[in-house]
């Protein structure tokens, strides 16, 4: 989901809302705490439970079906059913349990927990089902996934129904017709938020009305009628050790504080971002000021809070005790890991390094993220493991192409990876397996693999979306690296893309190392197709339309986001590749370029009726 954190976050996301489906009618909203818990994912066939799966990565989860069945809060059976009923929840552990788990743990000798959440999480996804049984574990049920037919026509009766089919609901969750009202039910929560026994970190709003949930549907990785509205984050003072400047797979010089140890929000803080050097100053990356302009300097008292209860920051600075001898940090104009000069161009709220891949930190940094979960995920070369190869004079990985020929290079070297200190047959032999595995990647997970700044993992997957296959997308790359292309215009078109992620796209394909190194890890991979939107019976699939002008009866976003559900290409200008113009009031030269090209053009109204049904 994504996040809020005040009021007016929360009338913003309502005015999206409204925006998208081109209204100014009140929106009903579904409110519920946020329980801070473990995801879990129920699937039932003709009333029985047939699998449980943590949420994952989002696409791809963990099978703990017989841990769950030892739950009590989760029915083996359920009845007056739709045939296939994916129930979904978060299971958590209960203060009181909680305590009581950690006494016996620590009577046994065995490992105790830092907080309730990690030990539902660990409980959970335990190897035995029988350690699972004797956990106190609990599950709340507040969504569903996949149905073989609706459970209600709101988000409030269809949680309803999941209470008749003997579920736990939460008795928080509330229905308001107001965002008024529903920032009122925010507050009592937060006020009960002590007293309710189990952990909550924030309030989820839902639009109640779930054939608009429908027409509003998800960006590339949270839905847009949804959204959690965190509570404040707890503070805590500590001292400042240091800061120590990171350089990342982008060249950024992030500055990071070496605090001494805190526990904030029950995990334990010993470093702090600290973003860059405008921060540190006490100024925003527009010259205002910030903490009411205190510089951050080694030797002062802190106050860190857990920015989204995950990521630590620093809120203020006790000048009060500032020691007598600290002096202003100086930020570093050279990289501390190549010496190449760190500049900050203008409208860059951070200096980079020069250096490119030639800076070894870059390089590194970018092989680990190549390496990372939600990229190419290769099992036992992580972080540790690609530092340790990245340094070996003999079997190095100096970028991404060199993990596919490791094996291959191994083998010819009579220094083996198996004779290594830390290494053996068994473990050199998973290694290189667990790379082969990885031989075939999806075109989505490749573009994020990459590293190319601005380009993250929803983008990565909107620009496979769009391109559907490694070769359209390349070829495309090649033509538009003429910014008057059509190949341009499109790819600026593509939701979340714009003028500063084509550029760095265009410059990681544009003829040169970075290119050479692109297609050398690519001439050792089988790259899958993006998963194409379901379009039976679609007239639109595979064709490219343009909209232009004014539409009364959706928003301009409701109306791509539909079409490309259809299995359409938007593009935002008008060519010969182009099948099919909406064209509403106010259209002007692309409806002109469309007639001179014979391309057909239809308006609103024909446009509503095409899609109807579909």
């Amino acid at each position: 989901l994504g996040n809020a954190f005040d009021d007016q976050d929360m009338f913003d996301f309502q005015e999206r809302i409204q925006r998208y489906l081109g209204t100014d009618h009140g929106i009903a909203f579904t409110v519920e705490p946020k329980i801070d818990g473990l995801s879990l994912s129920l699937r039932y066939e003709h009333g029985k439970l047939t699998v449980a799966a943590t949420r994952g990565d989002g696409a791809v989860g963990e099978n703990v079906t017989e841990n769950a069945r030892t739950i009590q809060d989760i029915p083996h059976e359920i009845q007056n059913a739709p045939d296939v009923v994916e129930v979904r929840g978060e299971v958590y552990m209960s203060h009181a349990d909680f305590a009581d788990l950690n006494a016996r743990q620590s009577e046994r000798g065995g490992k105790t927990f830092a907080n309730p959440r990690n030990a539902a999480a660990g409980s959970l996804r335990q190897l035995d089902a029988n350690i699972t049984r004797e956990r106190p574990l609990r599950f709340f049920a507040y969504a569903w996934g996949e149905l073989s037919e609706p459970l209600a026509l709101t988000q409030q009766c269809a949680v309803a129904r999941l209470a008749e089919f003997g579920f736990q609901t939460n008795p928080l969750t509330q229905r308001f017709d107001t965002m008024e009202a529903a920032l009122e039910h925010y507050r009592l929560i937060e006020a009960q938020r002590a007293t309710l026994g189990y952990d909550i970190d924030g309030v989820v709003y839902k639009v109640d009305d779930l054939a608009l949930q429908s027409r509003l549907g998800f960006r590339s990785t949270t839905p847009r009628w949804a959204i959690a509205h965190k509570f404040p984050a707890e503070l805590a003072w500590t001292r400042l050790l240091g800061i120590d400047i990171q350089v990342g797979r982008t060249g950024a010089l992030s500055p990071v504080a070496r605090l001494d140890p805190v526990t904030v929000g029950g995990v334990v803080v010993s470093n702090a971002t600290l973003h860059n050097e405008d921060y540190i100053q006490g100024r925003d990356s527009n010259g205002d000021p910030i903490r009411d302009g205190k510089d951050i300097r080694i030797g002062d008292w802190v106050q860190v809070y857990r920015a989204g209860d995950v990521i630590p920051k620093i809120a203020d600075v006790d000048l009060s005790k500032r020691p007598a001898d600290a002096a202003p940090f100086a930020f570093p104009e050279t990289c501390p890991e190549c010496n190449s000069p760190a500049v900050r161009e203008e409208g860059d709220a951070v200096r980079r390094c020069t250096g490119g891949l030639i800076c070894p930190a870059q390089a590194v940094e970018r092989l680990k993220h190549f390496v990372a979960r939600k990229a190419f995920d290769i099992d036992g070369l992580g972080a540790k493991q690609i530092e340790m190869f990245f340094a070996d004079p003999i079997l190095p990985i100096n970028e991404p192409a060199d993990i596919f020929t490791l094996q291959a290079r191994d083998s010819a070297n009579l220094a083996r990876l198996k004779n290594r200190d830390g290494w053996g047959d068994k473990s050199a032999q998973n290694l290189f397996a667990a790379i082969d595995d990885k031989r075939t990647i999806g075109f989505g997970r490749l573009l994020f693999g990459l590293g190319i700044r601005h380009v993250g993992e929803a983008a990565g997957n909107l620009i496979a979306a769009r391109y559907g296959n490694w070769a359209e997308f390349t070829h495309a790359m090649d033509q538009a690296q003429d910014p008057t292309s059509d190949a341009y215009a499109d790819l600026i078109a593509i939701d979340g893309v714009g003028q500063v992620m084509a550029q760095s796209l265009l410059l990681a394909f544009a003829p040169g190392a970075e290119r050479d190194g692109i297609d050398r890890l690519v001439a050792h991979l089988t790259i899958q197709d993006a998963e194409k939107p379901k379009t039976d019976g679609s007239p639109i699939a595979g064709q490219t339309l343009v909209f232009t002008g004014t539409l009364e009866r959706m928003s301009r976003a409701e109306a791509k986001a539909r079409a490309e559900s259809l299995g359409a290409k938007v593009s935002g200008s008008v060519s010969a590749k182009t099948d099919l113009l909406i064209a509403g009031p106010g259209a002007g030269s692309k409806a002109k370029k469309a007639a001179d090209l014979g391309i057909k053009t239809i308006d609103e109204d024909q446009w509503i009726d095409m899609i109807t049904g579909l």
